[in-house]
């Protein structure tokens, strides 16, 4: 197992996942201690959720912005600095070439240190769930852009003789929602920091606010109990050079 983070220095941090709620659910309360630390920390989501709803009231685009205004509200929670969203349709999401490039300006524009996205070949969750395919694919699109193309002039070769946007090359990736991780952090001080900021995801999480803190709160480690819990997240960590 690789040492959790180590970093001697101020990190900038980019999270790139598919949904407004993602980072908060899958590892938010990783996100939360790197905030405590003084990293610098920005979320590029691909879709706005707007598909996310069982109410057949709602529109899409009237659900599109309760979702960015939830998880601009549940970043401010967790310390990040910037959210910005590509707006691609909920649900439809294909890691083909103009979403490759769309991340590498992303990448291009934010210099990030570190790079977060979702596992693209984590298609089971247990034994009662398939993995969303948004996820998938935008972990699959993620790797794509961060290699070969952010570190190459040549590729998407417009957003640098056009864009001025320089090649950028992250230093690590960090893998969520994945089935192989090489790194486990105790996150147990930062765990009410996550609950606190799903739940400003109110169109997500349902109206039973304290049924739902139980479930979070009971996802302590076999090791601990629910009088002294401790709480871990996982990743599959990449560092290059």
């Amino acid at each position: 197992m690789l040492t959790p983070e180590n970093w001697q220095t101020p990190q900038r941090i980019l999270v790139i996942l598919a949904h407004p709620d993602d980072p908060d659910f899958f590892c938010g309360a990783t996100l939360a201690r790197w905030a405590a630390d003084g990293h610098t920390l920005s979320y590029c989501l691909l879709t706005c959720g707007d598909k996310g709803t069982k109410d057949r009231n709602l529109s899409p685009d009237d659900l599109c912005s309760i979702r960015q205004g939830e998880q601009r509200a549940a970043a401010a929670v967790t310390g990040v600095q910037k959210v910005s969203f590509l707006s691609y349709a909920d649900g439809y999401i294909i890691p083909d070439l103009k979403l490759r490039r769309d991340i590498v300006r992303i990448i291009r524009q934010e210099k990030p240190d570190i790079l977060v996205t979702s596992d693209p070949t984590n298609l089971y969750i247990g034994e009662s769930y398939i993995n969303h395919p948004d996820h998938r694919y935008a972990g699959q699109a993620v790797l794509d852009a961060f290699f070969p193309g952010a570190g190459s002039h040549l590729f998407f070769e417009d957003l640098w003789r056009t864009e001025g946007l320089e090649p950028h090359s992250p230093r690590e990736v960090w893998i969520t929602l994945t089935s192989q991780p090489n790194v486990t952090l105790d996150v147990t001080e930062h765990w009410p920091v996550k609950i606190r900021a799903l739940y400003e995801h109110a169109s997500q999480i349902g109206s039973d606010r304290e049924k739902f803190t139980e479930r979070m709160k009971s996802r302590h480690t076999a090791d601990s109990t629910p009088e002294n819990p401790r709480y871990e997240e996982k990743f599959r960590r990449l560092v290059f050079g």
